[in-house]
């Protein structure tokens, strides 16, 4: 059985059988993003739970590397340093190339990458190429579930070593980086019966949600 292709962005635009659903300028995509995180989804809810799990370990470590430290411990507190730097400029950059990896995987023929230094926005996109709920979500939660596995891995192998502290800092800091991926699929996850399918216009810099229109 041949698999079911995406429509196309002129299907979709056709207006017969399907509705545009929103439309996000991407310097506006932070506050679509908030709006989107103030749902009451399952969604959002078990992220949050997380999240704040999150900022509690890392939280909880941080102050005990500073504890140890005072105390003649240094090592703790040098990892947790070094994780800080690594979180916020290299963990950056493996983030959005796990979104192009991704983008790749649901058949992208061309990647770019963009940001905002001064807003904290990154992204990746794939200009003018069709993404269903199933491939925006393997897009959305790559870099969530092989960072977050890749650091769990490290501090399981090395549980007792200083560099722990590390692992840990990098995962605490890492959920708060996956905010925007959260709120952008929870758009998907808003009507779950519902067929919608996203697009990136790099020349107008937006994003496109679209969904099929279900005739009675």
């Amino acid at each position: 059985m041949s698999k079911k292709r995406n429509p196309t962005i002129e299907e979709l635009q056709a207006g017969e059988s399907f509705e545009l659903a929103a439309e996000v300028d991407h310097q506006e995509i932070k506050n679509f993003v908030i709006r989107q995180m103030t749902t009451d989804q399952k969604i959002i809810r078990l992220y949050m739970v997380y999240q704040l799990a999150m900022v509690f370990v890392g939280l909880f470590f941080s102050t005990r590397a500073v504890v140890l430290a005072i105390r003649g411990a240094w090592s703790p507190l040098f990892y947790s340093f070094g994780a800080l730097v690594f979180s916020f400029t290299l963990l950056i950059a493996v983030h959005e190339l796990l979104h192009g990896m991704a983008l790749k995987l649901a058949g992208a023929p061309k990647i770019s990458f963009g940001g905002s230094l001064k807003k904290f926005i990154f992204y990746a996109e794939a200009d003018r190429h069709v993404l269903n709920r199933k491939q925006f979500t393997l897009v959305a939660l790559a870099p969530l579930v092989v960072v977050q596995v890749a650091t769990l891995a490290g501090i399981l192998v090395m549980p007792e070593h200083p560099v722990t502290y590390g692992w840990i800092f990098i995962m605490s800091a890492h959920s708060l980086f996956c905010a925007g991926d959260i709120g952008l699929l929870s758009f998907f996850c808003a009507d779950p019966g519902s067929e919608v399918f996203t697009f990136d216009v790099k020349k107008e810099k937006k994003s496109y949600f679209y969904k099929r229109v279900v005739h009675e």
